[in-house]
């Protein structure tokens, strides 16, 4: 969608439909768990853990670092990744009223 597009959005459809696209790949899924699994910053590993090239594991911590779902910190050549605990608990509250809303469905759909 085109940065133009966003304003017609609420900000709250905008934060849903930015953390849904940075999870929207089973790779980032995958080192979201790892990440999650070690609790700790985790270097080069990723590469191993995932079975991607490089270069592919970079562009899904990209795209998780761009989400704030993930922060790097440069250590020497090497650069550290950990989950960000105050989003990803933010994230949880987004989530969890956008899915609350499904008690207040019945099941009347055609």
């Amino acid at each position: 969608m085109g940065a133009s597009k966003t304003v017609l959005f609420t900000k709250e459809q905008n934060e849903i439909a930015t953390i849904a696209k940075a999870l929207s790949h089973p790779a980032r899924i995958a080192i979201i768990q790892s990440l999650l699994k070690k609790n700790a910053c985790v270097c080069g590993d990723l590469v191993e853990e995932t079975g991607l090239a490089q270069s592919t594991t970079s562009q899904h911590l990209k795209e998780l670092k761009k989400a704030g779902m993930i922060q790097g910190t440069v250590e020497g050549v090497n650069v550290c990744y950990c989950i960000d605990a105050k989003i990803w608990t933010k994230y949880a509250h987004v989530f969890t009223k956008f899915f609350a809303s499904i008690a207040q469905l019945k099941d009347q759909c055609c």
